[in-house]
């Protein structure tokens, strides 16, 4: 047994990503200790956390001089700044990348949220950030909306590894692979090597727990409060069911043959926002082989100091997991609503971060002048 929790979940073959990044990390040392200690091998960010980066500390003062001397407008300066910061976390995780044949060592940049129902402008900045970036280990961050799912598709078939952030519903989760098996068609008939394409699919968690919860306290009865909860880690696991089944799929199955990677997924949204929760919740219960698990700082590190883990926490669970989903809708919870909700709002929050960014950036600029 290893040990340490971290180098357990390694050990069941759980990818521990940072849902983090900030240059103080990157230049104190901080990131890379993480490899070491904490069994770190990748690094999500969106731009909430860019906002959060600029917001606080010098460490940006000399690049924001620089670009306010070089009269760069505010997007130019955002482009600029976060993708350096990308590309400096995809070096310090080169090693990661090198020894894990590009499975992990990877480091996810997000597209502009106001692109979200943008195929067309999503899929051009994909393609100028991967190329800004310069890095094979970077992944390009886009969201599961509709339109996003075009841009899934042409993005993967140029070659260039995806993230696919936002994932709330079993039907977007099997739609999304459907993408990336498009994408990689698409590459293949190009001639592209597939093993060079990465993706992951990031479903998130405790958001659904936040919204299905605050339902069943309206409902208020010992059966809608029995089901507290428990929605996001039954959702989750029957993601993995989707993503075990589709990939099973002769067409999969072909693509594989092929020399493609699978689409992993991505447990996102995995910091406990219940404090009566234990708050490893989303980690012990969504321990499973094959999977990515991005973690805020606070939860890697609740980790890493007392989370008991105790094997494969999801294979053969779905039964049980459709028959709360079963219950929610008997309660009159609609599992249709609550997710279509959840993707407004997770774009929306993206969208008001975001501005946050551009505001924080062009007063940094205006005071470098």
């Amino acid at each position: 047994m290893s040990s340490t929790p971290t180098a357990q979940l390694s050990d069941l073959g759980v990818s521990i990503w940072l849902d983090d990044l900030s240059r103080d990390r990157i230049t104190s040392g901080g990131l890379a200790a993480l490899i070491t200690e904490r069994n770190v091998v990748g690094v999500t960010t969106n731009p909430t956390i860019f906002a959060a980066a600029l917001a606080t500390g010098t460490t940006y003062d000399d690049q924001v001089r620089k670009l306010a001397q070089q009269k760069a407008d505010v997007t130019r300066a955002v482009f600029e700044i976060t993708t350096d910061d990308v590309a400096a976390a995809c070096d310090i995780f080169d090693g990661v990348y090198a020894a894990t044949h590009g499975v992990d060592g990877r480091v996810s940049i997000e597209v502009e949220p106001g692109l979200a129902h943008d195929a067309a402008g999503t899929i051009a900045e994909a393609q100028q950030l991967w190329k800004k970036v310069g890095r094979p280990n970077a992944m390009i961050k886009i969201p599961a909306t509709i339109a996003g799912l075009d841009a899934i598709t042409e993005t993967i078939a140029a070659g260039i590894s995806v993230n696919v952030t936002l994932i709330f519903s079993l039907d977007r989760h099997r739609a999304v692979i459907d993408a990336y098996l498009s994408g990689l068609e698409k590459a293949h008939a190009a001639g592209i090597d597939l093993s060079t394409i990465h993706s992951v699919a990031s479903f998130f968690v405790s958001r659904v727990d936040t919204e299905i919860d605050k339902r069943l306290v309206e409902i208020g009865t010992p059966e809608a409060l029995g089901l507290k909860s428990k929605a996001g880690i039954a959702n989750a696991r029957l993601a993995y069911e989707v993503f075990e089944q589709a990939f099973a799929s002769d067409r999969a199955q072909a693509l594989l043959a092929a020399g493609a990677n699978l689409q992993r997924p991505l447990w996102a949204s995995t910091g406990v926002k219940d404090p009566s929760l234990p708050d490893t919740l989303y980690v012990t219960e969504l321990a499973v082989a094959r999977t990515v698990n991005t973690m805020p700082e606070k939860t890697l590190e609740a980790t890493f100091d007392h989370a008991r883990l105790e094997g494969d926490a999801v294979t053969g669970t779905y039964d049980e997991a459709r028959a709360v989903l079963a219950q929610l809708e008997a309660l009159g919870v609609s599992y249709d609503e609550v997710t279509a909700l959840l993707e407004k709002e997770g774009v929306e929050k993206f969208v008001v971060s975001w501005n946050e960014l551009l505001d924080t950036v062009s007063a940094a600029l205006e005071a470098a002048q």
